[in-house]
């Protein structure tokens, strides 16, 4: 049995037979400690308090805490930070004063585990990991001589990510001082624009997110640096930091590649630009946004490669690929795919198109923007600034004599009107709206202003969608559900079903997750379900109906994911239920 359990019982604070009845339950024994949490015989604040004395008794390290991942190291820091009046720290509210990390060796910030973050003319405020750590706190002693040494703690991960920023920085720091050597020999801004450097310093970035399969690149202004991020399977991650005077020359070198107006900072702006990324091309699609510091700038990443993705291979199962191309090879009708932002819709009409373009078919998109350019399509980009919107667009396409129609987006009656027409007068249209739920749709619509009748007659199919991080394979481990867990699922997950996490390691970055995958619904509009749409039926009955018609929603499907060891219990409940 681990250390704290037998300590807690030795002790009296749990009782012998609480662990022998969780242990008869089949809880693996170093499992026993967290169930005893969940089921309220002790609570985690009781626990938190006992570490802590026992760390500053001198009995426990630390360390015993990373054996432990329900134990958040957070709380058990701030309890520790409280009793020894220290001062705890969020790193990541920070706008960290490089300057002063840079006066400090990396070698001996990485072998201690500390890090300078502020001073003044009397003091310098260092953040460790473990306060009882004398040997560290020599160590940054030696490197401030002269100043008084004030302690402040944070967590081992944010300062590990914060040397590891710095290390980034490092590896730059040729590239920095060689744009700034650029741009001081140079008086006009026109030629610090062409400055070669800023070139390849755009190139870095731009490499080096791309490597790290960021969907967007963030670069935003501080009120000391210039921070580069990324979106990696959803979530932000630093990728750069800069001091503050790269930000100018790099801006604007990208506004001109996007063939934005450099002079304008008070306005957004939106362009796009193409280029090579080692050996292959990537477009950019750049946004620009006035901020408090300058401009914020986002860049999406637009690989070519994705548009040719099929549906199957994106992760749909099975069974929803073939409900959904039942839908596709209807000959006329409205196909909606839904879902909140960001969760792949694009992609998957990119690949429902995949599947329906031919040289016997006119298909027409109108998007905004158009992200991907495929062959044997003719794409229509929205000009809000020309008066062309989605609606102008429509109205135009169906004059082109097409056979099928995708709109990027339905955001307002008058484009669904002309949708739904379209539909009905022998026309494939594909399209997305944003609901939670594929039924939802349909309410929806009829919000918007359609009638019920009209809907029913146009609607073949609607697919909901999300997107889940896919547990990484370099470190997947069984997952060991709390016990209180497993009965609230056990209608979903067999008995002695089996579940997988990430522990986490260097290739995903320490999140246990690489790579994101779809789940779905694909809801197929029935003779009957048709009927109950063109009645006015509430949800309910439609949902009833559907699963009669053999419907699985998008919950059942994430659980079918994670059964199968593609991603974990845990994004499931966080995505479907969300």
């Amino acid at each position: 049995m681990d250390r704290i359990t037998t300590d807690l019982l030795a002790n009296g604070s749990i009782m012998r037979g609480q662990v022998d009845r969780l242990l008869a339950k089949g809880i693996h024994e170093y499992l026993i400690l967290r169930d005893i949490t969940l089921s309220g015989f002790m609570t985690m604040d009781r626990l938190v308090r006992f570490i802590v004395q026992q760390v500053r008794d001198g009995v426990y390290d630390l360390s015993i805490i990373d054996n432990y991942d329900y134990i958040s190291e957070k709380i058990v820091l701030e309890k520790l930070a409280l009793e020894l009046d220290l001062l705890f720290v969020d790193l990541d509210s920070l706008d960290m004063d490089y300057n002063l990390v840079e006066k400090a060796p990396l070698t001996q910030l990485k072998k201690h585990n500390f890090i300078p973050i502020s001073q003044d003319e009397m003091s310098v405020t260092v953040v460790f990991n473990d306060p009882l750590n004398i040997e560290a706190q020599e160590a940054a002693q030696r490197l401030f001589p002269r100043k008084i040494l004030k302690i402040a703690l944070a967590t081992k991960k944010q300062i590990i990510n914060y040397l590891y920023k710095v290390e980034l920085k490092d590896s730059v720091k040729g590239l920095v001082k060689k744009i700034r050597d650029e741009l001081n020999s140079i008086n006009s801004i026109e030629e610090q624009q062409e400055a070669s450097s800023i070139l390849l310093l755009i190139d870095v970035v731009l490499k080096t997110c791309i490597r790290g399969r960021a969907s967007d690149i963030h670069i935003e202004p501080t009120e000391k640096n210039c921070v580069v991020r990324g979106r990696v399977d959803g979530k932000l991650a630093e990728m750069f930091i800069f001091e503050k005077d790269v930000y100018p020359p790099l801006s604007s070198r990208l506004k001109l590649l996007a063939n934005l107006d450099i002079a304008e900072k008070r306005k957004p702006q939106d362009g796009r630009f193409s280029t090579l990324v080692g050996t292959r091309e990537y477009d950019f699609r750049i946004s620009t946004l006035p901020i408090l510091y300058g401009e914020s700038i986002v860049m999406r990443v637009l690989d070519k490669q994705k548009a040719l993705v099929k549906l199957e291979d994106a992760g749909m199962d099975t069974a929803s690929y073939h409900k959904l191309l039942k839908g596709l090879e209807s000959p006329y009708g409205i196909i909606l795919v839904t879902g909140p932002t960001g969760s792949g819709k694009t992609t998957t009409l990119y690949g429902a198109l995949n599947e329906l373009r031919n040289v016997e078919d006119k298909v027409i998109t109108v998007e905004d923007p158009v992200e991907y350019r495929m062959n044997l399509i003719q794409q229509v980009q929205v000009n809000a600034k020309v008066g062309l919107s989605f609606a102008d667009a429509l109205r135009s396409i169906l004059r082109q004599d097409p056979d099928k129609i995708m709109i990027g987006e339905i955001r307002d009656k008058e484009t669904l009107e002309i949708a739904i027409k379209a539909a009905l007068t022998g026309h494939m249209v594909i399209s997305t709206l944003h609901t939670n739920d594929s039924i939802s749709a349909i309410p929806r619509m009829v919000d918007m202003g359609i009638q019920h009748y009209l809907i029913s007659g146009a609607l073949v199919a609607i697919q909901a969608q999300r997107l889940v991080r896919k547990i990484c394979k370099h470190c997947k481990v069984e997952d060991h559900l709390p016990s209180s867990v497993r009965a609230e699922l056990k209608d979903v997950i067999p008995e002695g079903a089996k579940l997988y996490k990430g522990s986490g390691c260097k290739e995903c970055g320490d999140t246990g997750y690489m790579g994101r995958e779809m789940i779905c619904e694909v809801l197929n509009i029935s003779e009957e379900l048709s009927s109950l749409i063109a009645q006015g039926a509430s949800k309910d009955l439609m949902l009833q109906q559907a699963y009669k018609d053999g419907f699985i929603d998008i919950y059942r499907n994430g659980i079918q994911k994670a059964l199968d060891g593609v991603t974990t219990i845990e994004e499931i409940l966080k995505v479907s239920k969300g």
